[in-house]
């Protein structure tokens, strides 16, 4: 079994997950098994190995776990990107369409200097509303966004249309 086949068999199918239709992607047990996780954290970091990363923004919350375990890999820092009001000193805020309404992501407004080349990490890419709304915040603010990696990619969704403007990876797609 390769890589890829041993971390996509971490991942579990919960169907009607948030609600009917949905079969919610589960990385629970991935990350649950210390191999596989670690397996998970070399192929993002064989991924990103042609970039210079001084920074890795992940979004709330599975961003999080990926961003901040890779950072200390590299050696460099992390920011979190969170929703609305959890952040707690000043920030730049960017909404984002979802189908039934909107929603919002936050940074903090000094977060990155003129000349921190930034990886945006993510768990998972599915209509991109989200990834693309963390991509504005990172320029927003003065990050300079080297490329945009997911663990998983639900290809059929088209998220990726939403990030032309950068380098898109992604370890497994369904």
């Amino acid at each position: 079994m390769d890589r890829i086949q041993k971390i996509t068999a971490g991942i579990r199918d919960v169907p009607d997950f948030p609600k009917p239709g949905i079969i919610f992607k589960d990385i629970t047990p991935l990350l649950a098994d210390g191999e596989l996780f670690a397996l998970t954290l070399d192929l993002l970091q064989e991924e990103i190995s042609s970039y210079r990363v001084d920074i890795i923004a992940g979004v709330e919350s599975r961003g999080f776990i990926f961003g901040a375990a890779l950072a200390d890999r590299l050696k460099c820092g992390f920011v979190p990107i969170r929703k609305p009001g959890k952040l707690p000193y000043q920030t730049e805020r960017e909404e984002y369409a979802l189908e039934y309404g909107t929603d919002a992501i936050e940074i903090h407004a000094d977060a990155f200097d003129r000349h921190k080349n930034v990886l945006l990490l993510d768990d998972l890419l599915a209509t991109g509303g989200t990834a693309a709304a963390a991509a504005r915040l990172i320029t927003k603010v003065g990050g300079n966004l080297q490329a945009i990696g997911f663990v998983i990619e639900l290809a059929f969704l088209n998220g990726r249309k939403q990030l032309s403007d950068f380098p898109v990876f992604s370890l497994i797609k369904f």
